[in-house]
């Protein structure tokens, strides 16, 4: 192998002409790897990954097929997120964020209720589907909640997700206790409890079997976190 001295030492002639012949080709720039800018890399993976897990599961998706559908190198994933994992978690937060901006959309918290909440909430998630193994026409439909909790790879969505709500339904209830004057009620636990309660709500709902039940489970729901509150609407 030539050392540099050895390369750097003036040659002229058939020699040099030699070693400019033999001269590898310089390698051209990875283009895959510098195409987008980071900001722009990293809404590209998050909506390929949104796109895909959706599609066919958390589990049956992995990094390089995250990497092909976002147009990106793997190793940018792994660059920008750290692991599939933290990916997820990304993914749970923002689709508790977008929750959260449903849920919101249009009032100060502590003019919300149950009522305007909830359905919001149904309707949301009917919209938003992201877990694997719900099919609203599967007869053996189980709904979101008990899908992600069967499915081990799913869980960093899930809790940065409900990590996210809670917080805000902590939020939400301080506020509007505090300006209905209701007292009494513990709040933190309350909005754990509620985040619960809707769950369950959300999987009856999205699998009742006629519109009629939905309705009715909708209701109920409605009617149920009233009264855990000590809400009264007018």
């Amino acid at each position: 192998m030539a050392t540099r001295a050895f390369e750097s030492r003036p040659s002229s002639g058939r020699s040099a002409g030699r070693n400019a012949a033999a001269a590898p080709a310089p390698r051209a720039p990875d283009m895959r790897a510098r195409r987008y800018d980071p900001g722009e890399t990293r809404a590209r993976v998050l909506a390929a990954a949104h796109m895909l897990f959706s599609r066919q599961g958390f589990a049956n998706t992995g990094t390089a097929d995250i990497a092909r559908e976002a147009d990106v190198s793997e190793g940018s994933i792994f660059y920008h997120f750290g692991s599939k994992k933290a990916l997820l978690e990304e993914l749970g937060r923002r689709h508790g964020e977008m929750m959260i901006a449903a849920m919101e959309a249009g009032y100060a918290l502590e003019d919300l209720e149950p009522g305007i909440i909830i359905p919001r909430v149904l309707r949301f998630c009917r919209d938003n589907l992201m877990w694997e193994g719900m099919d609203r026409d599967c007869a053996d439909c189980t709904g979101p909640k008990a899908a992600m909790a069967s499915n081990p790879d799913a869980e960093p969505f899930y809790h940065a997700a409900k990590t996210a709500t809670v917080a805000w339904i902590n939020l939400q209830m301080q506020a509007a206790v505090a300006k209905r004057g209701i007292t009494g009620v513990e709040v933190d636990l309350a909005a754990s409890f509620t985040h619960h309660v809707v769950g369950d709500a959300i999987d009856l709902w999205l699998c009742a079997p006629t519109p009629e039940e939905a309705d009715r489970i909708e209701r109920e729901t409605v009617r149920f976190v009233r009264a855990a509150c000590n809400y009264v609407v007018d």
